[in-house]
């Protein structure tokens, strides 16, 4: 039982992951016009993760600044929830 769980909460953050990730890129994209932010498809998912992830990154934001212009607040989201997989792992199933 505790395995299911804990393949499902693992599923969802690995998810929410690969949306901070595509955020990122698409942000550096969009930066370097690379891609257009105009195009329909970009702003909706610029749109998209920005909806997503900016509730939680906003907080990280409060108490880690930019450094040097380089924002590091989805790094150490993706850290947080790598952390909180293990601590989920050691709870749900018990291992090490």
């Amino acid at each position: 039982m505790g395995s299911d769980i804990f393949w499902l909460l693992g599923q969802i953050i690995s998810l929410y992951q690969f949306v901070i990730i595509a955020g990122a890129i698409l942000s550096w994209l969009v930066a370097f016009n690379v891609v257009n932010p105009r195009n329909q498809f970009v702003a909706g998912v610029g749109r998209f993760t920005y909806a997503v992830t900016e509730p939680v990154l906003r907080h990280i934001r409060r108490f880690i600044p930019a450094f040097g212009g380089v924002d590091l607040s989805p790094i150490i989201l993706l850290l947080g929830l790598e952390f909180l997989r293990k601590i989920l792992w050691r709870i749900l199933v018990g291992g090490f």
